[in-house]
């Protein structure tokens, strides 16, 4: 494999444009809810589904993708991923109707899934373990700052055109990508052909699914309908099966054996916070503004917009930090940051300044950016080569379930916590309150992992010499 910067280039660039128009429209549509709504004459849980069910199908593709990339070439991959998201890009754009528009994001997402893993793992085998930090920088630049500039950008598009030009907008992107991927891209991932499980990928997307959908009628439903307990039962079972399933697998889907090796499992779980922390702030933020204090969709998305823009800036300097320190001191210091913040949420109120929300969740940002992106780096670091497709796909498919599943569950913490508190005479907000109380979770959630960032470690895999040793410690990990 030749790491010659020359060689790097093009494929770092291809991946970085096309994961990030990918990852963007996770939350391109978060401002769009509002007028859509209206529109389409539709409730906040259902209208949130919108953003859920693209990060639900992509976390039902992500672990897909661990297959995939030992299956497909690089080229092959890309190619196909981001045609499948031109398509979706399409049907949404010209959806008549809400069932339409839900499913031109579904396709979206099924192209989009395999964006991020694909380019995690070319970068973890293109560039050198004390290059890493640097290179998933550029790949926390992207997780970072492309769903956080997706609220701002939705924002000043609703407020002056149609929230259909969102949809118009990435597709030249896309359709420009896949023409220069065509002539430039070359393939770096190595091919082992193996059998594809249907019955895993059945009851994973039956899974995730499910529990997607329990959350949702929970919100519309109520906690303790027939519909919400089934769909959380099928959900359950379905999951519990799927996991068993990968244990006794000689060749998983998702290999479920990573979680023995050292702090991954540890720093998979502050990811997952993490990010569902990001996803939820960017959709309950956006839903008190607009709906709660009648501020416009611009407003909203201009008061997430200073943050997205720190948290893309820091991501390639925070990168640069993990090479010299690690991930230890840098996610313990973000984590403090992220739940104080979090915290400072829970006071949101009628008089409360657009100014004092900007600068909260910039405060919020700068914290998240020590947080993902070295705690990802910290836990794949410690896997051999032949691990890193599975590693990066776990990675992936846990944040991307904790943020669909995740702001499921705060959307109903807001509207069930709302509805209740209207019978109570000393809360005059209550939809207001709904929204303290999602925060709360989130701060709570934060301060837990805060407790877990003590055990991430700065050790890493050898990578040259003594791979072969850490091979058959790994083997022997998971013997035990």
């Amino acid at each position: 494999m030749d790491r010659s910067t020359n060689k790097r280039g093009p494929i770092v660039a291809l991946l970085l444009a096309g994961t990030f128009i990918a990852i963007l429209n996770q939350t391109l549509m978060i401002t769009a809810i509002p007028p859509i709504m209206k529109e389409m004459n539709i409730t906040a849980n259902s209208a949130q589904w919108l953003t859920t069910i693209f990060m639900l199908v992509n976390g039902i593709m992500v672990p897909v993708s661990a297959f995939l990339l030992e299956r497909f070439t690089t080229r092959q991959l890309f190619l196909t991923a981001m045609s499948i998201f031109a398509a979706g890009t399409i049907v949404g754009g010209i959806a008549p109707n809400f069932e339409f528009l839900l499913l031109g994001r579904i396709i979206q997402s099924c192209g989009a899934g395999v964006m991020l893993p694909l380019m995690q793992t070319v970068f973890l085998l293109i560039f050198p373990v004390n290059r890493r930090g640097a290179a998933m920088g550029l790949v926390g630049l992207v997780i970072s700052f492309a769903p956080a500039i997706g609220p701002a950008l939705s924002g000043w598009i609703t407020s002056h055109y149609s929230w259909r030009l969102l949809f118009f907008i990435i597709l030249p992107i896309a359709l420009i990508d896949i023409v220069v991927a065509y002539f430039t891209l070359r393939n770096v991932t190595e091919l082992s052909k193996p059998k594809v499980d249907c019955l895993s990928i059945i009851l994973s997307s039956i899974g995730f699914g499910s529990l997607l959908y329990g959350f949702t009628c929970a919100g519309n439903f109520g906690w303790g309908s027939g519909i919400t307990l089934f769909a959380l039962g099928i959900g359950g079972l379905s999951l519990v099966w799927f996991i068993t399933r990968q244990l006794r697998l000689e060749h998983a889907m998702l290999e479920f054996r990573v979680f023995k090796i050292s702090i991954f499992p540890h720093a998979i779980i502050i990811g997952m916070v993490g990010f569902m922390g990001l996803i939820g702030a960017e959709t309950i933020i956006p839903l008190y503004m607009q709906n709660m204090r009648d501020f416009s969709a611009f407003e909203a998305g201009l008061a997430l917009l200073p943050g997205a823009l720190i948290s893309g800036i820091l991501a390639p300097i925070i990168g640069r930090i993990f090479d010299k320190i690690g991930a230890r001191w840098l996610v313990i210091t973000g984590l403090i940051i992220i739940t104080a913040s979090s915290f400072a949420f829970t006071k949101l109120g009628p008089d409360t300044t657009i100014t004092f929300i900007t600068v909260l969740y910039s405060i919020r940002m700068f914290g998240l950016s020590m947080v993902m992106m070295p705690a990802a780096t910290a836990a794949l670091n410690q896997l051999p080569k032949r691990l890193i497709p599975h590693g990066a796909a776990m990675d992936n498919t846990m944040k991307m379930i904790a943020a669909s599943v995740g702001t499921a569950i705060l959307v109903t913490v807001m509207t069930t916590t709302a509805a209740s508190a209207k019978d109570e005479p000393g809360i005059l907000y209550p939809d207001i309150h709904g929204a303290n109380m999602a925060f709360m979770v989130i701060a709570v959630l934060s301060l837990l992992t805060l407790v877990l960032s003590f055990f991430i470690k700065n050790d890493t895999l050898p990578e040259e010499g003594n791979e072969d040793e850490g091979r058959r410690n790994i083997r022997v990990k998971f013997q035990e």
